[in-house]
């Protein structure tokens, strides 16, 4: 079985030019946790989970944080969680998101893909066609696709 027979081809997905408030509006309307983000031409540029997000929102002391902004608001405790929560919310998606993405090719073998999301411990892998994103597969898919003739169902 390959990932086109499986993927799920509706992706919810963030542009590169949203925000942080608008991942998180589709987190909570859709149950989920991560999001590819895409370009004009569809093409993945990023994934934001609620992993990343959780890092800036989370009190942190005596680090540096690869983003000026946060240099400056995280410098000790003089910022308190509600004022950090509104201004992560105001922040471009591309600002904490992961910019290296592993992604699978349309044709991949299932196989492939589960060994894969089983060796990166990773959730889901955005399915590309010619570089342009074109579905998404998770565990759960394929755990149900694996078993699912074993099973008899």
């Amino acid at each position: 079985m390959r990932a086109f027979e499986f993927m799920k081809d509706q992706v919810i997905k963030v542009k590169e030019t949203d925000s942080v408030r608008s991942v998180i509006e589709k987190f909570i309307e859709h149950g989920i946790s991560g999001l590819p983000v895409v370009n004009e031409a569809n093409e993945i540029v990023a994934y934001i989970s609620d992993g990343d997000i959780m890092r800036y929102i989370g009190k942190h002391k005596d680090i540096f944080i690869d983003t000026i902004f946060f240099v400056d608001v995280i410098k000790g405790d003089d910022i308190n969680f509600e004022e950090r929560l509104k201004k992560v919310l105001d922040l471009n998606v591309t600002e904490i998101a992961k910019k290296t993405v592993l992604t699978i090719p349309w044709n991949e073998e299932i196989e492939n893909i589960a060994a894969l999301l089983g060796k990166k411990q990773i959730k889901k892998l955005p399915v590309v066609r010619k570089g342009v994103l074109v579905g998404i597969i998770s565990r759960g898919d394929v755990i149900r696709h694996s078993f699912k003739s074993v099973m008899g169902n």
